[in-house]
């Protein structure tokens, strides 16, 4: 079922080429009217595909090289908790999900990854059993379609991100690994280097961050794992894909312990100037795959795109109608605005909230 002319993921990093990750889904859909907050889980991509399709293929014209599956918090286990999917099985949305991403990807020359994340079966259970279950089905669903890799993302505990990829390595296909995790480590507490290690030895080709906290913090965590992969002779490839809003508490539990969440975000969302910072500081750290998730939408991947669009020796469809750095700004009819199509202007500019009231940090919630 492979396109045999398909360069696979492996062979665009082997080959230093920038890969540019795809944005986040949950919480974008969930803002359109399309997904339930709190059980987060991914039924849209039966009952409104349209919906899903339509966010790929913005964040393909923004300039994505990599369309993931729409099938997080897809395992059986999790759609059960959810209680309001009642008529839709996980084998039912893996397969219109892995559908829809390939039919966008192939739109542009993307490829295809299908992801799995964390259960809620490891923390009921804790049965390595079960779990690694869990995961092979999934996998098997993905396998009956036409992915290019997989990943498992969003994993706050190593040991079950390393059962994950030991299963997905099964599959004979290139496995990513990602843990929204902190700089301080995992909630056991391994730190991020060690964590690096663990996957790796597991079988991970790709490996980094996603989620949880905001994008110069996940720079941070990445590069404690690359040392510690270093530290313990191992190679592979670093990824990041972090969330797309300021967290400067930089608290363990990364945004969900904010007050804001997830219904006040607003005020803590990236710019796209914090995101070509972000681009280049990530590229600077020696990391190849690119993206983000939540709180990421399109613009903001096209500005990651348009940061190291020199790298890539292109720019993406998206940038047609955007002039790189306020440049169309030239053409507004008043002068202050005239005088901002500067790049200049924009990345000394210091952002106001317009809430004179509002903190500019937040007391995380403990247990």
């Amino acid at each position: 079922m492979e396109n045999k002319k398909r360069r696979g993921i492996l062979e665009r990093l082997d080959a230093g080429e920038v890969v540019v990750g795809d944005g986040g889904y949950v919480m974008q859909l969930e803002r359109r009217g399309y997904v339930t907050a709190g059980p987060w889980t991914p039924e849209a991509a039966v009952e409104h595909p349209e919906a899903v399709r339509q966010l790929h293929r913005e964040y393909l014209r923004a300039g994505a090289t990599v369309i993931q599956t729409f099938t997080f918090y897809c395992s059986e286990d999790k759609l059960e908790l959810n209680g309001n999917v009642t008529n839709i099985t996980g084998a039912q949305i893996n397969d219109a999900a892995c559908k829809m991403a390939r039919e966008v990807a192939d739109e542009g020359g993307a490829l295809v990854a299908g992801g799995v994340s964390q259960t809620p079966c490891y923390v009921q259970s804790h049965s390595e059993t079960e779990v690694k279950a869990i995961f092979k089905k999934q996998m098997d669903d993905f396998l009956k379609q036409d992915i290019d890799f997989l990943i498992v993302e969003y994993c706050e505990h190593v040991e079950e991100a390393v059962w994950a990829v030991e299963v997905l390595k099964t599959s004979g296909k290139t496995v990513a690994a990602t843990l929204c995790i902190a700089p301080q480590g995992d909630m056991h507490g391994v730190p991020p280097g060690e964590c690096a290690v663990r996957l790796v030895k597991a079988g991970a080709d790709i490996v980094g961050i996603n989620c949880h906290l905001d994008p110069l913090t996940c720079v941070e965590t990445v590069k404690l794992m690359k040392e510690g992969l270093e530290k313990a002779g191992l190679k592979a490839h670093l990824m990041i894909q972090p969330l797309g809003f300021h967290t400067p508490e930089r608290n363990i539990d990364g945004y969900l312990s904010l007050p804001e969440f997830p219904f006040a975000l607003e005020t803590r969302a990236m710019t796209r100037w914090d995101i070509h910072k972000y681009a280049r500081e990530a590229y600077n750290a020696g990391i190849r795959y690119i993206g983000g998730c939540c709180g990421f939408e399109p613009y903001h991947i096209r500005a990651i795109a348009e940061e190291l669009s020199a790298e890539r020796g292109f720019l993406p469809p998206a940038s047609e109608k955007h002039g790189l750095w306020g440049a169309a700004l030239e053409m507004h009819t008043k002068p202050w605005v005239r005088a901002r199509a500067r790049r200049e202007y924009w990345e000394k500019l210091l952002p106001a909230s317009g809430r004179p009231k509002c903190p500019s940090m937040a007391t995380p919630a403990t247990e």
